[in-house]
């Protein structure tokens, strides 16, 4: 039983890590295309705009539950991905691209 928690958390500790890596570059893009006097402001906005979403989502997704069991983790999984190719295309789109 012991064996089977630690692979367990090593799972959960991967799956979290992969899960947050746009968070980083996020960030970096958002101050590097604001100005120096809006960038705490650019990232206030951003991190309630995150915040706004995880807390929303916990209603959304049980509702989805009860229609389709893999519903929110496919919704989940395609946001996601969809997000990240936007977040990847706006940055090669962008200028701050070539300065880096």
């Amino acid at each position: 039983m012991v064996t089977v928690d630690i692979l367990g958390n090593q799972q959960e500790l991967w799956i979290f890590s992969i899960s947050q890596m746009d968070v980083p570059t996020r960030q970096a893009y958002t101050m590097a295309v604001v100005d120096p006097d809006e960038r705490s402001a650019a990232a206030g906005i951003s991190g309630i705009a995150r915040s706004i979403g995880a807390s929303v989502s916990p209603v959304i997704c049980g509702a989805l539950f009860s229609i389709f069991l893999s519903g929110p983790f496919i919704i989940a999984g395609g946001l996601k991905i969809v997000y990240d190719l936007i977040l990847f295309r706006s940055f090669k789109a962008s200028h701050v691209s070539d300065k880096l």
